[in-house]
């Protein structure tokens, strides 16, 4: 390779850079990353599940010392969301309780008339928030959670109970790990034996040493596969709380002489308004994963040009990226990263722009999007780590360990099933509308073409919307869950068919603005493999429908095969433009002993 196609190449990497992260990248997300890249943030080897867990809180110091205004990032859902990108790479138990302190407890602080309550303590982080809203026996159904705060006419305040063993709070973390502990509380509002549904609660759980308050009993939890996290059941008897204890807005008040006032009628909506920073949590969770499975396909292409293994010739070794067999999967995951990170850019960019009467939108984009980047993350990683062999096995090499604890992702925030469910349902009763069909005949058109791709893709979207629609309208009547039954499979196909065309269509919307002609011609490559592999997938509906001819479908296989090729000269470039940890990658055992990289020559 000559010194100018280097240069060429480490130019590209810079433009990439800025496209994934963003403009106003130094702003978001480069405090963050010179603050992970400290070697206070070093992994610990042959620490117990408890000391890390311990580490962990004493790291989520170190973010707050590090933030300007802690309080305020909770408000600041850009500068939340990008330092979840990055603290899952170093620390994934550290990075879940920094979810919870900040997005789901100050957060819901923030948004219940915060001028009434002083968040100063939370500033000095004198202590720490934890989230408790789902039961034992009640998980994806949260608003018929059996926990009650009842009010008490006498001090006006209110009595915090667990009714049931069912309706402990499972699994926060709310150990004496850490220090002193508060806790905002789903609960039952009930007044004079009025049950007025669910509303959150503000609760000292413990103090600096670590010690439960009366009333508060915490039982460990066994350990689990995910994030080192101190996880319990937790119960509360006879907890009294003060008046202010509740959080109140618009969607619920309460007098001090037991007036209760809303301007929603329906429990239910009370419910989804007092909690509706799991929504944002969302976004938060996406975060997490778009930040691992980078670093993770970052490490597995580095090791991929630095280990040798056998050519096809006797006594040649070559670098493992030359073998297609390695190559392929890692670029087509490359392709998934790049069109994930830009769907995330544009939902955030979505939320935090979008007016008022946009939000429910927003907020099934965000839930839609959260699935798939979780799922997809799973799948890059799990990539990654067989493709780095033995070595992938080891924590202290960056992907296995983040893997395990990515499965939290997968059912933080809303299982996601459940939440694709949700939205399949909300798709099909009115909020979407497939986009009309080309009208030009299918004979014309090109699987060159990006545009034309698209096309195809929002034909597979229509394919499984008629689907779903046709067997809920010819569903059994008089038993609705045998009629959802009935249609929930081919809704579900069309919330990934509806993912996949907006992933793919704000990576090519990245190709055309992109500035830089090399840059373009790669990001393009980019954007066909990703939007070609989804089109391959559903080809035989596609010809069924004659929105492709039988020349594309025997096409498709060699086109694939063409990108792939094209691309591996930049695979490296690639996965440097993720701008990964560069401290934390040299100290992945890996890549600090691989052999050194062999030049590479590409006909």
């Amino acid at each position: 390779m000559t010194e100018s196609e280097l240069s060429c190449r480490q130019g590209i990497s810079v433009y990439l850079t800025r496209i994934l992260l963003g403009s106003r990248s130094e702003e978001i997300h480069e405090p963050w990353r010179r603050l992970f890249n400290d070697s206070r943030f070093t992994f610990q080897e042959g620490l117990s599940a408890q000391e890390r867990t311990a580490l962990s809180y004493r790291r989520l110091r170190f973010i707050n010392e590090a933030v300007t205004d802690s309080v305020g990032l909770a408000s600041d859902i850009e500068s939340l969301t990008a330092m979840h990108e990055w603290a899952g790479v170093v620390d994934a138990g550290m990075a879940t309780i920094a979810s919870i302190h900040w997005n789901l407890h100050v957060g819901s602080l923030l948004e219940h008339d915060p001028g009434e309550r002083d968040l100063y303590p939370y500033a000095r982080m004198e202590s720490i928030g934890t989230f408790l809203c789902t039961e034992l026996d009640h998980g994806n159904d949260a608003a018929s959670l059996e926990t009650t705060a009842r009010f008490d006419p006498e001090t006006s305040g209110f009595v915090l109970n667990t009714p049931t063993s069912g309706a402990c709070k499972w699994m926060p973390n709310t150990s004496g790990t850490g220090g002193a502990k508060n806790a905002v509380v789903a609960a039952r509002l009930v007044v004079d034996d009025v049950d007025h549904g669910v509303f959150l609660f503000l609760a000292p759980l413990s103090d600096n040493m670590g010690r439960h308050y009366p009333g508060v009993k915490v039982q460990p939890l066994p350990q689990t596969a995910s994030a080192p996290v101190d996880h319990c059941a937790t119960y509360f008897h006879d907890v009294h709380l003060p008046y202010e204890a509740m959080l109140q807005g618009d969607h619920g008040r309460l007098s001090r002489d037991g007036t209760f006032t809303s301007t929603l009628g329906n429990p239910r909506k009370r419910f989804l308004r007092s909690v509706r920073r799991v929504h944002a949590g969302k976004l938060c969770m996406s975060a997490y994963s778009l930040g691992v499975m980078r670093h993770a396909l970052a490490v597995a292409m580095r090791h991929s040009h630095r280990r040798l293994t056998s050519g096809m010739t006797t006594g040649r070794k070559v670098a493992l990226i030359e073998h297609r067999s390695h190559h392929a999967s890692l670029l087509s995951a490359v392709a998934t990263t790049y069109a994930a990170t830009l769907l995330h850019r544009d939902v955030v960019r979505r939320w935090t722009s979008g007016a008022d009467a946009e939000r429910g939108e927003t907020e099934r984009l965000a839930a839609v999007a959260k699935a798939w980047i979780t799922w997809e993350a799973r799948t890059v990683m799990t990539e990654c780590r067989e493709r780095c062999g033995a070595q992938g096995l080891l924590l202290s090499n960056g992907i296995a360990y983040q893997l395990a604890a990515n499965e939290g992702t997968v059912t933080a925030e809303g299982d996601n099933r459940v939440i694709w469910v949700k939205a399949a349902g909300e798709m099909l009763t009115g909020g979407f509308t497939p986009t009309p069909p080309s009208e030009i005949p299918a004979a014309d058109r090109s699987l060159e073409d990006p545009g034309h791709l698209q096309e195809l893709l929002g034909d597979v979207e229509r394919i499984w919307h008629g689907r779903a629609r046709s067997r809920l309208r010819n569903g059994r009547r008089g038993d609705p869950l045998a009629r959802w039954n009935g249609t929930v499979t081919p809704a579900l196909q069309l919330v990934e068919a509806h993912v996949h065309r907006l992933a793919a269509q704000v990576l090519l919307d990245a190709v055309e603005e992109t500035s830089d002609s090399q840059t373009q011609a790669v990001l393009g490559k980019l954007h066909r493999l990703f939007a070609l592999r989804q089109v391959k997938a559903h080809s035989g509906d596609l010809l069924a429908a004659g929105y492709i001819t039988s020349d594309h479908v025997h096409q498709l296989p060699d086109t694939e095969e063409d990108l792939i090729e094209a691309l591996v000269p930049y695979a490296l470039q690639l996965t440097e433009g993720f701008a990964a940890l560069e401290r934390v990658m040299d100290e992945h055992p890996m890549l600090r002993t691989a052999e050194p990289a062999v030049e590479m020559v590409f006909a």
